[in-house]
């Protein structure tokens, strides 16, 4: 099984936030857990760090945790993802369609995946097996 991260997923595991959901929790503190981070949530969690939305101190102190945690997987974006993102239109959001993609990709290759989103748009498009 490997769980693709969505973007409020990585930052509230990071900076320990109750809001995240409790069995994604689990799957986040679990040394064994296959982790696979789309380029597009390293891109944003940058984002939103940068401009202090976060308790992440800095983007450095983001990439470092990333850089230093051996499960992490970063999944480039591109054609396959790209091509892929064009067909999910109940989807409203390019960045979660991005998301969505790269697990959906991950499947069509064979692999057992599900995404750690709380997002209501994803969950309610049916798209993807969804744990929170």
């Amino acid at each position: 099984m490997k769980y693709v991260v969505d973007t409020h997923a990585l930052i509230w595991f990071l900076e320990g936030n109750p809001r995240l959901g409790a069995i994604a929790l689990q799957i986040l503190s679990d040394p064994s857990s296959q982790l696979i981070l789309p380029a597009i949530v390293l891109a944003e969690a940058a984002w939103i760090v940068e401009r202090g939305k976060t308790s992440i101190p800095s983007v450095t102190d983001l990439l470092n945790a990333i850089n230093a945690d051996p499960r992490v997987v970063i999944y480039p974006l591109d054609r396959v993802v790209i091509e892929q993102t064009l067909s999910l239109s109940p989807i409203t959001e390019m960045h979660d369609r991005q998301i969505v993609a790269t697990a959906i990709v991950l499947i069509s290759q064979g692999e057992t995946v599900r995404l750690l989103t709380c997002d209501q748009n994803i969950t309610a498009s049916g798209l993807v097996a969804i744990v929170w």
